[in-house]
């Protein structure tokens, strides 16, 4: 498992390539996607991060959301301070906040 550093970019060069991968799909313990990430501009950095997630932990359970959530670093503070501006943080502040742990798939192109 990585040690994030202090800020997002840093952390993102310690995390695997998302060469390939299309979206990742979150589904909740009924079998509903919930949110996707799909790699696009913008998006690729949670992709990574969620990606990331996946094969250090398996499942985004509470453990997963507050690793991934010092993985944003600098962006965490202000996804607490702007809710709805940073909807992949606002996940994984949900889930360290008693919210349902989702499984995470990720979608190869």
């Amino acid at each position: 498992m990585i040690t994030p550093g202090t800020t997002f970019k840093d952390n993102l060069q310690l995390l695997p390539p998302i060469d390939g991968v299309e979206r990742i799909d979150l589904i909740d313990d009924s079998g509903a996607v919930v949110a996707s990430i799909e790699n696009q501009p913008g998006k690729q950095g949670s992709l990574a991060v969620y990606q990331y997630l996946k094969q250090a932990f398996g499942t985004l359970d509470a453990s997963a959301a507050d690793h991934g959530l010092a993985l944003f670093a600098e962006h965490t503070p202000d996804a607490r301070n702007r809710p709805g501006a940073h909807p992949n943080i606002d996940r994984l502040l949900a889930i360290v906040g008693g919210g349902g742990a989702l499984e995470i798939v990720v979608v190869v192109a």
